[in-house]
């Protein structure tokens, strides 16, 4: 009887051994080490202040890397991008049995991150923590290595991608010069700074065939002349800008994202960091990620597309800005209207047509409205951080174009900017969401409908 028992207890210990040996690929899956890993890079974002487009850049790279990872886990269900994305070669297969493609994944996003930003201190302790998660989860030495080592491979093969995006050779162009002529974009106070990425145009796209191909409508000809459509337009910055009421003045502070605020008092300066336009996104797609309980590929897939729609969003917006070179509202205010008139929002150093919150907002929100469907409620928290109460939307349309008109309340636009800013959106994130198959996208999209 004693030898049955003893027997009995050997066997239900080796049960419990293989069970709890096999736990940490379960929780290898949990979707929040990726979201916890695209917060750490938006936060160095922030600090390092990268400008709105070059950011966009930042993102879309770390999280192909991942994508093309996590996608081999169930190949059936995720197709590659390569040959959908432009001159992305397929990734090499994995030699190693042992490599756990979720740990991969997250290996190889922050590695490729590194790569693209300034503090790279605070992305080696972001990555070591990582190591100390995965060791107490009880993750195997050799699954360990195995992975890095493949992340390593994927890491690779991106960046040799990465590099032929024209980024480099941009850096070496010339700035902008400025023009004479009241028509034309000109710096800014407080700080008049140079104007960025009057080069972006250049960066090769991902998806769409040229910067110009969503090319908006011309905007309004310069006419200073009373009653006419550009001065109604100018007018009307103007005007709205004096009277916001406290709803309009939430709205505009809410979708500031200007990465760089600077604050002069008397021979004193300071800045303010905040989160990007496209980093603002980057939040709202946790958002969804989390309400919508997406797993850890689910998860993967949805910031895979909205990077991919903000990164040629702003390809796009900005090819327009630096062609039609629009003078922003606060110039012509102060020198024909009211030299003391300041806008609520600090005036971003670029040209003003077409608006780029209004275009990448509307590309990044169907990319989601793809994934999750037109009638998504969420709670937007990503301003929170940044001392800015939440605000709740029925869809990601209806958050886009708050977005859009939160650039009149600002006092940085002019309406003909935010509507064709809207429309030029329209049509990237429509184009991109059509070429962009992922497989996983309609029966996502319904899985949430049926909840």
């Amino acid at each position: 009887m004693r030898r049955i028992l003893m027997l009995l207890i050997v066997v239900v210990a080796l049960f419990t051994s293989c069970k709890t040996d096999d736990s940490w690929k379960v929780k290898l899956e949990d979707p929040n080490l990726f979201i916890d890993a695209m917060k750490n890079l938006s936060d160095i974002v922030v600090y390092d202040i990268f400008s709105p487009p070059v950011a966009s850049r930042v993102y879309l790279y770390p999280t192909v890397a991942a994508y093309e990872i996590m996608r081999q886990a169930t190949p059936a269900r995720y197709n590659t991008l390569s040959g959908q994305v432009k001159n992305l070669t397929s990734v090499p297969a994995p030699t190693n049995t042992k490599v756990n493609f979720h740990l991969a994944a997250l290996m190889a996003f922050n590695a490729m991150g590194k790569q693209l930003i300034f503090s790279e201190d605070k992305m080696e302790a972001f990555q070591a923590n990582l190591k100390q998660k995965v060791s107490a989860m009880g993750v195997p030495r050799g699954v360990r290595k195995a992975s890095e080592k493949y992340a390593q491979t994927i890491v690779q093969h991106i960046a040799d991608w990465a590099s032929g995006d024209m980024y480099n050779q941009t850096r070496t162009y010339p700035k902008y010069t400025i023009r004479d002529g009241d028509q034309f974009w000109k710096p800014t106070p407080p700080d008049y700074m140079d104007g960025i990425e009057p080069h972006w145009n250049q960066i090769r796209t991902m998806v769409l065939d040229s910067a110009n191909q969503f090319a908006p409508e011309p905007p309004l000809p310069f006419d200073l002349s009373p009653g006419s459509p550009f001065q109604k337009q100018l007018e009307q910055v103007y005007t709205i800008g004096k009277k916001l009421d406290d709803e309009q003045l939430e709205i505009a502070k809410f979708w500031d994202c200007n990465p760089y605020v600077t604050h002069h008092r008397g021979h004193a300066m300071f800045a303010t960091k905040k989160i990007t336009p496209g980093g603002h996104w980057i939040g709202i797609t946790a958002i969804a990620a989390k309400t919508a309980k997406s797993d850890f590929a689910q998860t993967v897939d949805a910031f895979t597309s909205v990077s991919i729609a903000l990164f040629d969003g702003f390809i796009s917006c900005w090819d327009e800005k630096w062609d039609t070179l629009v003078v922003r509202p606060e110039t012509l205010i102060n020198k024909y209207y009211d030299e003391e008139w300041l806008p609520v929002l600090q005036t971003p150093p670029f040209p003003e047509y077409t608006s780029g919150h209004s275009v990448i907002s509307r590309a990044a929100a169907l990319a989601l409205t793809e994934i999750y469907g037109p009638n998504f409620s969420f709670e937007d928290t990503t301003e929170l951080e940044y001392g800015l109460p939440a605000r709740s939307y029925t869809s990601f349309i209806e958050a886009s174009e708050e977005a859009a008109i939160s650039r009149l309340y600002g006092g940085i636009h002019y309406m003909m900017a935010i509507e064709q800013g809207v429309l030029q959106g329209e049509k990237v994130g429509r184009y991109v969401v059509d070429k962009i198959q992922t497989y996983t996208r309609q029966s996502t999209t319904a899985a949430v409908q049926d909840k």
